[in-house]
């Protein structure tokens, strides 16, 4: 069959709208794809500060506590006033809640965008001067334990949320699952470690050799 009659019943100039419009999705699909690419691009290099040193120090992302778990720290503390402190304290929402409910707050976190972040999160929800953010590096738990048995007042409370202390004992626990806090008493987890520190320096000085043996 002759190439002409294959186009027969076909009004005058529906092939070159035909192949304008194909040429249109195709342009159209390249723009798409660009756009896309550039969005990803640009939600990578809005992210990457976010997560990407908390991977090179800690080997962790960041998770931002859930309402559940915020909730949680703040029903534990619903009769206490005063100073709260968050050790690797995120994007800051549970300083800046905290604040909310009378508090003064502080975060420590080591991802620096975070904490400009949290500070400016903290300035748009009127909380800026009873909120403080700084930039520090995550202590080990064990050292953590013993810096704070050791500076901390006999009268502080220590929440830990996602992750318990290795060797405290929590006074009690709220929510479940990624959501749950444990609450340390400092009278409780003071004497704990005095009484371990005890034990060792027990323990070293029978086990040293007696020198004019």
């Amino acid at each position: 069959m002759p190439q002409e009659e294959f186009f027969l019943d076909s009004p005058a100039g529906q092939l070159k709208d035909d192949v304008k419009e194909t040429k249109g999705r195709r342009r159209l699909g390249i723009i798409v794809t660009g756009v896309l690419g550039g969005s990803l691009v640009a939600l990578y290099a809005v992210a990457a500060p976010f997560v990407s040193p908390a991977l090179r120090k800690i080997c962790l992302p960041f998770v931002p506590a859930t309402t559940a778990q915020v909730d949680n720290v703040l029903t534990v503390l619903r009769a206490r006033s005063g100073t709260l402190v968050d050790i690797g304290s995120g994007d800051g929402r549970i300083v800046i809640a905290a604040a909310k409910r009378g508090f003064q707050a502080s975060g420590f976190e080591l991802n620096p965008w975070l904490v400009w972040y949290s500070r400016y999160k903290a300035w748009r929800e009127g909380v800026h001067r009873s909120t403080s953010f700084h930039i520090s590096d995550l202590w080990k738990m064990d050292q953590l334990e013993l810096k704070l048995a050791s500076e901390l007042p006999s009268t502080a409370k220590v929440v830990a949320c996602r992750f318990p202390f290795p060797t405290w004992v929590p006074e009690h626990t709220a929510g479940e699952g990624i959501d749950t806090v444990w609450v340390y008493d400092a009278r409780t987890f003071k004497a704990h470690t005095q009484n371990g520190m005890t034990r060792r320096t027990a323990a070293g000085h029978w086990n040293t050799p007696d020198s004019h043996t």
